[in-house]
């Protein structure tokens, strides 16, 4: 894959309770990614990024949600979501307030 293809993989990182617990606890940063992702082509996607070494990643694809609106049923769209484990002494950091 070429470093544009590379770069379009990661959609956004996640901010959820769970992802949060799990950056506190174990160095294990969430991002949403494109559904046609591997494992690898994440990690060499976060290594470019970030500038960071990765130990694994984990993936889920999230089904999605049916939803109703009045007599229309409807359904969120699916995606797919990467748990990235840093390397010891690596670190990613999103704009944090330095004190």
């Amino acid at each position: 894959m070429s470093q544009a293809e590379l770069m379009k993989l990661i959609v956004a990182p996640c901010f959820s309770e769970k992802a949060t617990r799990a950056s506190e606890n174990g160095k294990s940063i969430t991002f949403e990614v494109l559904r046609c992702a591997d494992k690898l082509s994440i990690k060499k996607a976060v290594e470019l990024m970030f500038e960071v070494e990765v130990d694994s990643v984990r993936t889920i694809n999230v089904r999605g949600k049916v939803r109703r609106f009045g007599r229309i049923e409807g359904a969120t769209k699916a995606w797919k979501k990467a748990y990235v484990k840093l390397k010891p002494g690596h670190d990613i950091s999103f704009g944090e307030a330095a004190e």
